[in-house]
């Protein structure tokens, strides 16, 4: 074994790969789960959570509202 077959990630992505490659559905399998990474990133990050901070102008303004959240949410939990 070589030291880049020793490395832990390498060798758990290569069991998962070995693993879908002799599968019958394997390529299905990994069409759901690309699919489904695609609504979780992307299309539910549109949808649900709205980006507040493009309503300040400057990075100063920006900072201010961040820390002011945060004191207030740390306070009033």
């Amino acid at each position: 074994m070589d030291k880049k077959e020793k490395w832990l990630p390498v060798r758990i992505f290569r069991f998962y790969l070995e693993g879908f490659r002799s599968m019958d559905l394997g390529r299905t399998l990994w069409a759901i789960i690309l699919i489904k990474l695609f609504i979780m990133f992307v299309v539910l990050k549109i949808f649900f959570f709205p980006r507040y901070l493009n309503q300040f102008d400057t990075k100063s303004e920006k900072e201010d509202y961040v820390s002011r959240e945060l004191v207030n949410r740390a306070l009033n939990p």
